[in-house]
This record gives structure tokens, sequence and C-alpha cells, in this order.
């Protein structure tokens, strides 16, 4: 959170420091569009200022008249894709120009086009989004910029999203490959057809990233110990039995959930943001584990990693668990036929399926235990060892890094952070217990804070699915919202934020998505409405304009009396600041 305090302030003061000085252009300046017709397509042109660009997720084409909102379904050009700091995740930009193509054919002959769009500056600079307006004839061509919005919506105004449309070729294509897909003929095949197909595509399944980096251990462990032609043997089919035992737990599941009308299938338990975190933990301690960070003991830390790790059957079994653990979430080549006959099959059938499926992953490496001359061909243990295991933690590392990503996914950033906080804590809670003090009181000071580090990102894991809920307590802010608020006898807090607003998020953070700030609210039976600037909103502008506010954020707290005007909170917060706010104009 301090992180986020200090990267909101910094940002802050470069943006108030970059207006001071005049440095950046004005939007209009940065970005240019001009618009023509040709035939039944309308393009927009986009001439961006150097060092500017906007971004594809903002682009927005509605057009409208009285009767009709028509959303358009644009054609746009491929743009440069990278992480973005502002919202946090991966995004494509256009620099220089880009052009956006929509379909007019269906589009009234003359309307009103809503062009809406976003840009930053590489500086640093991130402007509000913008919309404009133009006049737009199809038959004649003619298109005229407005300020401002010109058509009156009617009081039935219907709102229609815009079906991008195939040509006849495409069409075509899409019909012959739905008429010749696996699925279209699904009940033609027999079930030893099916059965080879499952078995083909779970040996396909150890080509995939997912499942490659659990392999790489068990390699390892064959190439790390000359043991006998017999003791292979029984290492394969011990992997197996943990792959195929693996592959039944997860088809009963899926058949009971199915058969009580849940919707469930292949991949399923990583729907769950708990299953995510716990295995995105489990890959970290992996990777730090062949990184050589971590050297395990023989207590509980050690536990876990010796389930996969070792050189007894028992690490074998436990490698082909969570193989097919981390197999779930990829469908490979051959594979769709047969989960899709499976789950349409009496129980046994969908057993069978599944059994050759799970046998199909477990194939190769079973395969490489019964080969002498492959067994012969890995190299003699040595120092090179430790080299190629420090390697294999790379994948490790990637998988939980595409695990964060799934997560992401499910609960958003603020799930990301909290989770990758987490893994901290698992890393400092192993560091700590190994290397405990002599002293007593500082022995059992650091096995303490080891242990509650380790219950911190427990819960966090266990939370995962709330960090995807919203909180509904909030009002959308209107005009007359606070003043209705106001006359029912209730105070009103008003929190004017934006998604791409570094200093908001940072503001919710720390004193506004508290226990605390809701109880005090409720206490008091404040009102919590919230405005938002995310996309431009003529509404909200004029209050920024009114507080003398150039932007978000803006906090007001007003009084249940109307005669009592709002409270202005600082643009930076902290809880104690913000509670004693709500307290004073609570009374």
């Amino acid at each position: 959170m301090l992180i986020l305090m200090l990267s909101s302030l910094s940002a802050w003061a470069q943006i108030s420091l970059f207006d001071d000085e005049e440095e950046f252009l004005p939007v209009t300046e940065a970005f240019k569009a001009s618009a023509t017709v040709k035939g039944d397509q309308l393009f927009i042109d986009w001439n961006i200022a150097p060092s500017y660009y906007l971004y594809k997720s903002k682009f927005k084409l509605t057009a409208i008249t009285p009767d009709t909102k028509i959303e358009l379904a644009p054609l746009y050009e491929k743009g440069k894709r990278q992480y973005d700091d502002i919202f946090q995740k991966e995004v494509e930009l256009y620099y220089k120009s880009t052009r956006i193509q929509a379909n007019a054919a269906d589009l009234p002959n003359e309307f009103e086009l809503e062009l809406a769009s976003q840009g930053c500056a590489d500086a640093g600079l991130c402007y509000p989004p913008q919309k404009q307006y133009l006049q737009v004839d199809i038959s004649s061509g003619a298109i005229t910029y407005t300020p401002t919005p010109t058509v009156t919506p009617a009081a039935n105004q219907k709102t229609i999203k815009q079906k991008a449309t195939l040509t006849a070729a495409v069409a075509e294509n899409t019909a012959e490959t739905n008429s010749t897909s696996p699925q279209a003929n699904i009940k033609t095949y027999s079930l030893l057809v099916y059965i080879l197909m499952a078995l083909g595509g779970g040996i396909i399944l150890n080509l995939m990233p997912c499942v490659f980096p659990v392999l790489s251990l068990k390699a390892l462990s064959f190439a790390s110990h000359a043991e006998g032609h017999h003791s292979h043997k029984a290492h394969g089919w011990a992997y197996t039995l943990g792959v195929v035992l693996s592959f039944i737990v997860v088809a009963l599941f899926i058949l009971v959930l199915r058969s009580a009308g849940t919707a469930a299938g292949w991949g399923f338990q990583l729907q769950s943001p708990v299953f995510v975190a716990s295995v995105m933990y489990l890959f970290v301690v992996m990777g730090l584990s062949l990184s050589g960070f971590v050297h395990f003991g023989t207590g509980l830390m050690g536990a876990g990693q010796k389930l996969t790790q070792g050189n007894g059957l028992q690490s074998s079994f436990f490698t082909g668990v969570l193989a097919a653990v981390v197999a779930s979430p990829c469908t490979g080549p051959m594979m769709a036929a047969p989960l899709g006959f499976a789950l349409t099959q009496p129980p046994a059938i969908a057993l069978i399926i599944f059994i050759a499926l799970g046998f199909g992953l477990a194939l190769p490496f079973l395969a490489l235990s019964y080969s002498p001359a492959l067994a012969k061909a890995l190299p003699a243990p040595g120092s090179w060892m430790e080299t190629l295991k420090q390697f294999l933690a790379f994948p490790m590392y990637i998988t939980a890094a595409w695990l964060l990503y799934v997560f992401g996914n499910q609960v958003g950033m603020t799930g990301v952070l909290f989770l990758v906080i987490g893994a901290i804590a698992i890393a400092y809670a192993i560091w700590a217990l190994q290397h405990k003090p002599k002293a007593n009181w500082g022995k059992w000071l650091v096995t303490f804070s080891a242990y509650a580090a380790l219950a911190a990102a427990v819960y966090i894991a266990y939370q995962g699915k709330s960090f995807g809920q919203k909180d509904d307590s909030w009002v959308a802010f209107t005009p007359t919202a606070v003043q209705e608020l106001r006359e029912n006898g209730q105070p009103v807090f008003v929190d004017f934020t934006a998604d791409w607003c570094l200093t908001c998020k940072a503001n919710e953070a720390i004193a506004i998505n508290r226990d605390k700030f809701n109880e005090v609210a409720k206490q008091y039976n404040y009102a919590k409405v919230k405005g938002d600037w995310t996309n431009e909103d003529p509404r909200i502008t004029a209050v920024l304009n009114e507080f003398k506010r150039s932007g978000v954020p803006l906090y007001l707290v007003y009084p249940a009396d109307l005669s009592k005007p709002a409270e202005v909170l600082p643009q930076l917060l902290t809880l104690d600041m913000t509670v004693a706010a709500l307290k004073r104009n609570g009374q």
C-alpha cells in the first residue's frame, strides 16, 4: 500500500509540475481525427503527435439518432502491445497514426457519430477520456464536426449493438468447418477410436508449456541417481499411478457436479481463485528450491516439497499427481472430441476415456523407465546436474507467472498485488525458519513471525474470490442524487474517481475500501455516492469545475443539514483523516 501511495504521489507531482511548465500538448493537438465516407464504409483516421499514443480498448463509435443509438463494431489495425503501468495490464497502443473502419450499410442515412477515445504521453501524463461529435450524411459523404452533441434523444430511444458481418467466403468456410468438425460427427466414431484419441491427446499434453516444468523434475531425478533398471520401472509405474488416479478423481468430480446440474468440464478447478492461488504458491516454492535459494529440512516446511522431490517412489507418485493438476487447463490436439464424448456418456465409459487420457500423459515417462537404451543414454551424475537443476527453476517461475495471470483475470489487479505479497510472505517464512538465531527469545520471535507470514499467505489465497466482488452499497452519481439523499435526512460521502487515476486507487486501498470506513459510514447512516469519471461525463466535469478542480480525485462530505456546505477532503487521504471527517459531518 505504501508503494501505491508513493507511486501516486510521484505521478501527481509529475503531472502538476508539467502542467505548470505547459510542456504537454492540448488533447486536441495531441490526437487529431478526420473522417471520410467511401460507399457504405466509414473511415476514421487518427494523426497522433510524436511521443503520444492512443489506447485501442478505449475507442468506441456510436451512431446516434433521436430514436436509436447503434454501437458500431469497427475494424482496427494491429497496434503495439506492451504492459501499461496506468491500467496495470497488457494493452494495445497506437503511435503516429491509425485507421478505424466501420460498416455504414445498415446505418441511417444521416446520424451523429459519437467518437470516444483516450490517450497518453510517454512522459507520464494520461488525458481523461474524450468524446468528439460528427454529423454524418452517408449519401453525400458530408461530415461536420460539432463541439457538443446536437441530437436530442427521444424518451423511447433504443440502444443497438451492431453485429460484425461476414463476407460470403468467410461464411462459406465457417459452414464447411462446422460440418466437418469432430464435434459435429461426434457420434459416428466407435469407443475404440475415442480411447485412441484420448491416448494420443494425453501424449501430446507432454509438449504443452503447462506440463513440461513438472516433467523436468523427474527427468532430473532419473539423471541424478544411478538406480537399476527395475528401480526405474517402479518409478515409472508410480508416476503413472499418480497421473491416472488424479484423472479418475477429476472425472468423478466432474460427473458428480454435472449430475447435480452444475456446468463443469475439463479444467474446471482452474475456475477457482483459491485453487489457482494455491498452485501458484506451490510453483514459486518449487522454483526457489531448484534455484538453490531454499534448502528444506526435515520439518513441516519440507513435507510438501518431499512429495515431488527426492528419490523415493512417493516422489514419483506425487509428481504424477502434480502433472495431472497442471495439465488440466491445457487442451491439446485430439482432446476435444473424446472429452466431449466422455461428458455425454454413462459414468463407466466416461471413466475409461479419462483413464486413457491420463495413461497417455504418463506414457512417455513410463516408456523411458522401460527402455535400457534411453536409460543408458542419460549422462552420468556430476556437477552439471546442479546447473541443470537451477536452470529448470525458470519453467517453474514461468508457470507461476501464468497462474498469476489467470488469477488476475479472475479477481482483478488488487488480487494480483495481494497474491504476490502472499508469495513473498511464504519466501520470508522459509528463509526465517532456516536462519533462526540461537537465543531462545530471538528463536521464538523469528519462528512466530514465519508462521504468521504463512498464515497471512493462506488467508490471502482463501480470500481470493472476494477480491473480485464489487461493493453494491455505492450509489451512482447524478446531479440530483446528493440533494435527494440529504433531503431524506442522510449525510453523504461522494467519491469522484476513475479507473485510470492512480491516486484514486491508492486512496481507495488506504482509506475508503476499509472495514473501519464502512463501519463508521453505517454508524452515522451515510449514503455513499461514487462519481465514475473513467469515461467523460459532463455532469461530473461540472462539479469538478464548481470546486475548482481540474480532475479527480475529489472527495466531498455533505452533512445531512441542507444549510451546511460540503467539506472538501484533501486529494491524498489517510484512513484516520477520512473517518474523522465522517464523524464531524455525521452529527
